[in-house]
């Protein structure tokens, strides 16, 4: 097990399981196996996944919210030129087809870009939903205010633009 010194100066025992870095061995076992076993596949998941790859290595938040994004939408966009690539037998040829195609390129890496528009407008998207429904409620509660004011004969309410 590993010591982490925590700020007071103490010795904290932490698992191995629980460090971020501890399977990277085992991604780079199984990319290694796969760019041996399957160099066809290997080089066309390469060049389609390289946004995706990139965004991995460029995220630095916890979780990797923009990398995931981008790379559930590149994987939607790599399904068919893989079946392609099965399909015709798995060779070099057939991949460096695939991979110089441009329109099977522009497919993925338009939806790795897609993935990205989504993470970074959705919380635009939900910060303008929530303002407007807080700016409704608002409105609603003055006239309701309004409404009491006169019904009960109370003086009007300062607002903040009285002060």
């Amino acid at each position: 097990m590993a010591r982490k010194t925590t700020k007071s100066g103490g010795a904290q025992l932490r698992s191995r399981a629980a460090e971020p870095r501890s399977l990277l061995w085992l991604q780079g076992l199984v990319c290694g196996g796969l760019a041996t076993l399957a160099t066809p596949t290997a080089l066309l998941l390469g060049v389609l996944f390289g946004p995706a790859l990139l965004a991995t290595m460029l995220d630095r938040q916890f979780g990797r919210p923009i990398a995931r994004c981008i790379a559930l939408g590149s994987l939607s966009a790599v399904v068919a030129p893989i079946r392609t690539l099965w399909s015709a037998g798995q060779t070099m040829e057939a991949a460096l087809v695939l991979a110089s195609d441009a329109e099977t390129i522009g497919w993925a890496w338009g939806a790795a870009a897609a993935g990205w528009l989504i993470v970074e407008l959705t919380p635009v998207g939900v910060r303008a939903v929530l303002e407007t429904i807080s700016l409704s409620r608002t409105i609603s509660l003055v006239q309701t205010r309004g409404r009491l004011e006169t019904e009960w004969g109370l003086p009007p309410a300062e607002t903040p633009e009285d002060k």
